[in-house]
């Protein structure tokens, strides 16, 4: 099972690494990461493996997106089934 994560905020020091380490805690792997810096916006997309995740997704989702209040930042979870059904034809 994967999930896809989305940040998006004001640019600053160790987003990327406070995400990370918000994953490694709870046995999510990441598989795929890209990230932009736009006129001082931080933007990132990660695609991660929730398999080994030792928590409830419900969980995950609420610890990244209080980790994305502490940081300043828009954390977002979405389960990749609710992805692809949201984008299917």
């Amino acid at each position: 099972m994967n999930a896809v994560i989305t940040v998006l905020g004001k640019d600053n020091v160790g987003i990327l690494a406070n995400v990370s380490s918000e994953c490694a805690k709870v046995g999510v792997n990441i598989i795929e990461v890209t990230q932009s810096i736009l006129q001082g916006m931080f933007a990132m997309i990660m695609f991660v493996d929730i398999t080994a995740c030792t928590v409830p997704f419900s969980e995950l989702v609420d610890s990244l997106t209080a980790k994305g209040e502490e940081m300043g930042v828009k954390i977002h979870v979405m389960h990749e089934d609710i992805f692809n059904a949201m984008h299917k034809i």
